[in-house]
């Protein structure tokens, strides 16, 4: 049988067919390795951003620059306090036509036992910013958002912050 050739079309056949599956499993695996590598960059940032307090660097100049404003109205966050990052997770809203990406919405939830219902939002904020440039920072996207990076992005996906949610 060997000598009609029968094994080589067997082998190309098996050969076709498996890589077929391959680019198959690759193409899946592709979108869930940026889509991870994502979530793990917006864990890290809300990290960052809830213990960076007293490490924080806003630009200075005016009465009525980022720093003196927050400076004037939360003083407290500028000091550590104890913050836990509970949980980083997301929804999928699906094709946003204007950015032609899957648009991916983060939601951290952080747990305080310390800190005043008034100074969460606060800080829920710049958790949320710590988020989106880490993201903006892991995939090389900072051309393509403004300073506050909101909204982020990766090859595939458009990332916007919902509100903290404290626990």
């Amino acid at each position: 049988m060997d000598a009609q050739g029968q094994v080589s079309i067997e082998l190309v056949f098996l050969t076709g067919f498996i890589v077929i599956i391959v680019m198959g499993i690759t193409s899946h695996l592709g979108e869930d390795v940026e889509l991870n590598q994502a979530m793990a960059a917006a864990r890290s940032g809300a990290i960052e951003g809830a213990n960076i307090n007293s490490f924080a660097i806003y630009p200075s100049g005016r009465r009525d620059d980022p720093f003196h404003r927050y400076y004037r109205e939360t003083p407290w966050l500028l000091n550590p306090c104890n913050v836990k990052i509970i949980k980083v997770d997301y929804k999928n809203f699906g094709f946003n036509a204007t950015h032609n990406k899957i648009r991916i919405q983060l939601r951290i939830t952080a747990s305080s036992p310390i800190l005043k219902n008034s100074d969460k939002n606060p800080l829920g904020d710049r958790i949320n910013f710590y988020a989106r440039k880490s993201i903006t920072e892991s995939f090389g996207t900072s051309s393509q958002t403004n300073r506050f990076f909101n909204p982020s992005f990766s090859n595939r996906y458009v990332f916007t912050t919902a509100d903290v949610k404290w626990i």
